[in-house]
């Protein structure tokens, strides 16, 4: 039989989900700046601390997105809320450091649930609505901006091990909100053919392309949402509270605007919107690159000093546009996986979930090395730029020679 639930409303709590998943997922970025200090961490070991959970929750997208297909998002959401809410729970009682990633392996399996609401959503949307639809969902990376508010208030009331606990709390209650308002998955057990006919996928150029992608936007963004709020308090001096709260520059609009990147690749195209938001994102990054730097230049009037360097507002602002980009970016990326392969929305959104999930693990641990290495905190942003320079040489050279500059395939 037919749910009579409308599709707003199963997208609404599914939404609703990942934001509370993605809050639980960005915990280490606040409540570890505390830990770097009690733990006495090098840039490394936080950077490994941080991005801990990212990894499960990347190699968990895969399954998950398989279940999905098989099972249905309803069924697998609901599980995985509540058995994420234990190993959350744990996190409070851990005292050193071998615990502390233990654990985080097990919760950071709460950032696998983009690989069960994207299809989820999806199926119950027409074609050309379902860049809105998944664009709507992924603005629940939102919960990154969340974390930052509450998190720090919460630790600052009742001390970082009560967090955790009311983390638990939430997921269980998200779980219960969930199951009321969703709906049967319309396309659970429909699946074509057997697992292994499934991963012959992977030798669809197309998916690798996604991949890449990916891994840009939502490991870039997912690696500064950890990193950015212990750079600002290093950086210019912020308290823990004021450095999250202005780390929601970034976080913010990387999170609410996926709903309008997803309708401008519905408008425009997944190529025009993945094209120009890397551009972007590259002017950004080398602007954000630049460290503080104090210089002097012999001049015919004698020697002269200079002093480069970013302030608050222009770095914030730098953030904003940079979040907003990779925003676009994530959107349009699925905008890619809906058209060319909507049948096997599941499993192709886990492995391209999964590239942007280890990219969100690995960046934050590069992050920490080079700068234990080099000593410069705007290090993090030149990897960014290095990175995103790379991939739009690559994007030029597979898709941009065989689509004219306005998006419209050649026919030259």
């Amino acid at each position: 039989m037919t749910s009579q639930k409308s599709p707003m409303l199963v997208l609404s709590v599914t939404t609703l989900a990942f934001m509370v998943c993605f809050v639980v997922w960005m915990m280490f970025g606040v409540i570890g700046i505390g830990l770097r200090t009690e733990l006495n961490l090098n840039g490394t070991e936080f950077g490994l601390l941080t991005s801990t959970p990212v990894l499960t929750g990347a190699l968990l997208r895969l399954p998950l997105g398989i279940w999905t297909d098989r099972f249905g998002g309803r069924l697998v959401m609901t599980l995985l809320l509540v058995l994420c809410a234990i190993p959350v729970f744990l996190i409070s009682y851990a005292t050193v450091f071998w615990q502390f990633l233990a654990i985080g392996l097990c919760l950071g399996a709460v950032g696998a649930s983009f690989a069960v609401g994207t299809p989820y959503v999806a199926r119950f949307f027409p074609p050309e609505k379902r860049g809105f639809a998944m664009g709507f969902f992924g603005a629940g990376t939102a919960g990154a901006a969340v974390n930052l508010f509450i998190t720090p208030s919460l630790q600052a009331a009742y001390g970082w091990r009560a967090v955790p606990k009311i983390y638990a709390l939430a997921l269980i209650a998200t779980a219960i909100i969930f199951w009321l308002g969703s709906a049967p998955d319309p396309g659970a057990g429909k699946t074509p053919g057997s697992l292994h006919k499934q991963f012959q996928i992977l030798k669809n150029p197309k998916v690798w392309r996604y991949c890449q992608y990916y891994s840009i936007c939502f490991g870039g963004f997912t690696a500064l949402s950890l990193w950015i709020p212990q750079y600002l308090k290093g950086e210019f001096g912020f308290s823990v509270v004021t450095a999250a709260a202005l780390a929601a520059g970034f976080s913010l609009p990387g999170s609410v605007l996926r709903a309008l990147g997803g309708g401008l690749a519905d408008r425009f195209g997944a190529h025009n919107v993945t094209w120009w938001g890397l551009w972007v994102a590259w002017v950004c990054l080398f602007l954000l690159s630049y460290p503080d730097t104090a210089f002097v230049v012999s001049t015919i009037n004698g020697p002269r000093s200079f002093h480069i360097h970013l302030g608050v507002p222009v770095f914030i602002g730098l953030l904003f546009v940079l979040g907003t980009v990779f925003a676009f970016g994530m959107a349009s990326t699925f905008k890619y996986v809906a058209d060319d392969f909507p049948q096997q929305m599941g499993i192709v959104t886990g492995i391209v979930g999964l590239a942007g999930g280890l990219g969100g693990f690995l960046l934050p641990i590069l992050f920490g090395v080079i700068l234990d290495w080099l000593g410069i905190r705007s290090s993090c942003f030149m990897l960014l730029y290095g990175v995103v320079w790379v991939s739009l040489i690559l994007l030029y050279l597979s898709s941009v020679r065989q689509v004219r500059i306005d998006g419209r395939l050649s026919t030259s």
